[in-house]
């Protein structure tokens, strides 16, 4: 996917001409939100299957192997598909990863708020139909659309373990220290240590819910962190890094090419192309 943000509505017909043809699990390089309101989809997700009827929210981390089966249910079906790369939503995308790494799916109860999604859905949709469409829109709807979505599934959340109560709460504790100091050279150490526990301990709660390491869940914040600046600010490649905790251009550079495939450069001239 090249653009930042894409939204399509998926109906019978759709269905019928695209299809899902993949017939193995996959993995995307940016994140995915289906909102069902008619029909049906069989999903496999975190190694699990589960058939999902419509109302349902289905959220897709970027990097989770899954697949997606759309099934006809009394002659319809209507889903909106949302595609968005990490740096469109960067101050909310790890929140995601911690609301939904262990309940991508969520079956919706009918009604009002259901219902004002799929009009926030529609909102999106219209607004990317513009011949210019403006980003901080539709951003500030995806961020409104997450925050609804968030409250309806406090409701419906079944009872955790004790183990998994411990470690969703580290975690999230976590997420919100690295918000709040990932600008900063800081290590593992000072992470663990913030939350009082040893760094074995915290990489193994990050790697059990993202499969990735503490340094790794850093290094990646920092990542989006850098789309995001080269995206919407004028700022230079060095103070960029700087800004990131890293002293030196060539290391940063270094460091983003390795992740990315691209220079910093190479990624903003990719973009504003995009954008234009």
């Amino acid at each position: 996917m090249e653009q930042l943000f894409n939204i399509s509505r998926l109906g019978c017909k759709e269905v019928e001409e695209i299809s899902f043809k993949d017939t193995e699990p996959h993995v995307h390089d940016y994140e995915e939100l289906l909102i069902g309101m008619e029909g049906e989809i069989g999903h496999f997700i975190d190694f699990k299957s589960k058939r999902l009827p419509a109302p349902f929210i289905s959220f897709v981390a970027q990097g989770k192997a899954h697949l997606v089966k759309p099934g006809i249910k009394d002659g319809r079906f209507d889903i909106w598909m949302l595609m968005f790369k990490s740096e469109f939503i960067p101050e909310t995308t790890f929140q995601l990863y911690s609301y939904y790494h262990d309940h991508a799916n969520i079956i919706m109860q009918p009604g009002p708020c259901f219902n004002r999604m799929a009009v926030l859905s529609e909102m999106m949709f219209y607004e990317m139909q513009q011949t210019v469409p403006d980003h901080s829109v539709i951003r500030n709807l995806l961020n409104t659309l997450f925050t609804m979505i968030e409250s309806e599934r406090k409701k419906l959340e079944p009872n955790e373990t004790s183990l998994q109560k411990t470690q969703n709460i580290s975690f999230k504790n976590f997420l919100k220290i690295l918000e709040e100091n990932f600008r900063r050279p800081e290590g593992v150490e000072f992470y663990s240590g913030k939350l009082f526990m040893t760094t074995r301990n915290l990489n193994l709660i990050c790697r059990n819910i993202l499969q990735k390491s503490v340094s790794e869940i850093i290094e990646t914040r920092k990542l989006i962190e850098a789309k995001n600046l080269l995206l919407h600010t004028g700022k230079t490649i060095s103070e960029i890094g700087f800004e990131l905790g890293y002293n030196e251009k060539a290391y940063f550079t270094n460091v983003f090419k390795k992740k990315t495939g691209q220079t910093p450069t190479e990624f903003r001239e990719e973009m504003n192309k995009l954008i234009s």
